[in-house]
């Protein structure tokens, strides 16, 4: 209470604002911005937004939050819910552009920037799909919405001009070369280059990974690069070593299952998966339980994919505090889903 009323106080000596004026534009007495400021009393919360307009400042600002605990919030309000109205997803692009601004922080601003539009996008992009689906039924099936709803739905796309990641391994190529030791984006790179069958850039890549990497990692593309170049001796060979190897972290249990999901040897998967959340330390993620759920819906094993998403949400709730907001709802609108 006392840092707010400390704020207030020091905007409106800043800003060469009376007491009185104050008071007048906010519709109270000189008396009760007088007791704000003392940090006798505290204004109504209705009135922050109000107060932060009448000063130009967001409502963090009025409690002179730092900057890091501003866009830490930031980021939890960006995912406590769907799509954002409009004005507030400008309030917050404003906000990041602010400390965008200022070079300790601009990284971190340009990333929570990037968050932002891709969580809009998303909930934008389910829209479409809805929205896509009811098209299709109500214009008998017209190619044009099937495209529109392919194309909301992420679909696989045949033309190769509009499916390839030309540009997109363009930049990581120039970044890579930039940033060799750069792990995470050596692999996205990878990533995208075996998507593209550009095989022969991939090996080449590879071996700058195994100059930096000494874990799964790089057999795990050797594999995936012989799988996409049909040399199935040598993928069967990749694959052996891999499930050899041990003290290995928990993502590489998780690999294993995305690889046998992959192959369509559904059981392996879902052991492999299930030994990744075993021995994740906590908070542990949802992915292996939610990869667990689309197998058995893909298996038409609605049981099973049920008690998946159950397994979800209990992750989310014991695991990351989540009891509320899109992303828990999301799961319990597939399990009434399944339920039909």
């Amino acid at each position: 209470m006392m840092e707010l009323g400390k704020e207030i106080h020091r905007l409106r000596n800043s800003r060469g604002i009376t007491q009185e004026a104050l008071a007048e534009a906010l519709n109270v007495t000189a008396q009760t911005v007088s007791k704000w400021e003392r940090g006798t009393s505290m204004p109504d919360v209705q009135m922050l937004p109000e107060i932060a307009i009448y000063f130009g400042v967001t409502i963090d600002q009025l409690f002179a939050m730092a900057p890091e605990q501003q866009m830490e919030r930031i980021e939890n309000r960006i995912y406590s819910q769907g799509l954002l109205e409009a004005a507030e997803e400008k309030q917050i692009e404003q906000q990041l552009h602010t400390f965008a601004g200022k070079p300790e922080h601009i990284g971190q601003a340009r990333l929570l920037m990037t968050k932002l539009y891709n969580h809009q996008a998303e909930q934008y992009r389910m829209m479409a799909v809805e929205s896509g689906r009811e098209a299709v039924e109500k214009t008998g099936g017209s190619s044009d919405a099937i495209s529109e709803l392919a194309n909301a739905w992420g679909s696989y796309i045949p033309d190769w001009n509009v499916r390839n990641h030309h540009a997109l391994i363009t930049w990581y190529d120039d970044y890579c070369r930039r940033n060799p030791e750069n792990r995470s984006a050596l692999m996205w790179l990878l990533d995208n280059l075996i998507d593209d069958r550009r095989l022969t850039e991939a090996e080449e890549w590879l071996k700058k990974l195994a100059q930096i990497d000494h874990t799964f990692r790089v057999p795990m593309y050797h594999y995936l690069i012989c799988q996409a170049a049909g040399d199935t001796n040598r993928a069967a060979e990749q694959l052996h070593k891999l499930e050899a190897m041990e003290d290995q972290e928990w993502c590489w249990a998780v690999t294993m299952g995305d690889i046998y999901t992959l192959r369509q040897e559904y059981d392996k998967a879902i052991e492999w998966y299930r030994k990744g959340q075993e021995m994740q330390p906590s908070p542990k993620f949802t992915d292996s339980a939610t990869s667990i759920a689309h197998i058995c819906e893909i298996r038409g094993d609605r049981a099973g994919a049920i008690s998946a998403y159950r397994e979800v949400l209990r992750l989310q709730k014991e695991e990351w505090g989540i009891i509320s907001g899109e992303e828990r709802e999301a799961v319990e609108r597939a399990i009434r889903r399944l339920q039909e």
